[in-house]
């Protein structure tokens, strides 16, 4: 068992997300977990080169890609379940730790603490903000791109989770939304493309 770890972590592209949603464009929880560690990584960025305020942005790249491998053993729970009451979440919360310190001690001793502190550790807690946010902006890009596929089925979360956006009141969330998401907006011929001489 102290060698599974990986072998596990691997499993994530067969947990889909959205389960109870019709989608145009499935998504596993190893594509989500890629993309909020990009996210997590430009809101740390961010708010060290822009706020100026101290950041690692590479700690939250590493904590975002491990924030949903629990649900490699409990699957991904509809948030509208996981939301409904404070007693559910927090049975769940309780639930996804027992998942994390399992996928642990898949590891070798001098291991785990590394990894520990990732998925529930003073790293986790650390960037909790900016992986939470990233979460939410991956979820809303989602539904940009359900909507640009003529899903309709996305437009009312689209519209809550943008909400929920802007009430983090986070500064390195806004200069997102600001200065990126416009540009999911696009075709890939309105993004334009790289001029052959450029590429090298």
């Amino acid at each position: 068992m102290s060698e599974n770890f990986f072998a596990y972590i691997s499993r994530m592209r067969y947990i889909a997300r959205w389960s109870l949603m019709r989608n145009s464009l499935p998504e596993n929880i190893q594509e989500h977990s890629h993309m909020v560690a990009v996210l997590a990584h430009a809101l740390g960025v961010i708010r060290r080169d822009v706020f100026g305020r101290p950041c690692s942005p590479e700690e939250a790249a590493v904590a975002a890609l491990y924030h949903d491998a629990s649900e490699i053993l409990t699957g991904d729970l509809p948030t509208p379940i996981k939301y409904h009451s404070e007693e559910i979440r927090n049975a769940y919360r309780q639930v996804e730790e027992i998942a994390c310190d399992k996928l642990v001690s898949m590891l070798p001793d001098e291991l785990r603490a590394v990894y520990q502190d990732y998925l529930t550790g003073e790293a986790a807690v650390r960037t909790h903000d900016l992986v939470k946010a990233a979460d939410k902006l991956s979820a809303y890009i989602k539904c940009i791109e359900e909507r640009k596929a003529g899903n309709n089925e996305f437009l009312s979360a689209e519209s809550q989770t943008r909400e929920t956006l802007k009430a983090m009141q986070m500064p390195e969330v806004d200069y997102f939304l600001e200065h990126f998401i416009p540009a999911f907006e696009l075709t890939l011929d309105e993004l334009g493309t790289i001029p052959a001489g450029d590429i090298q």
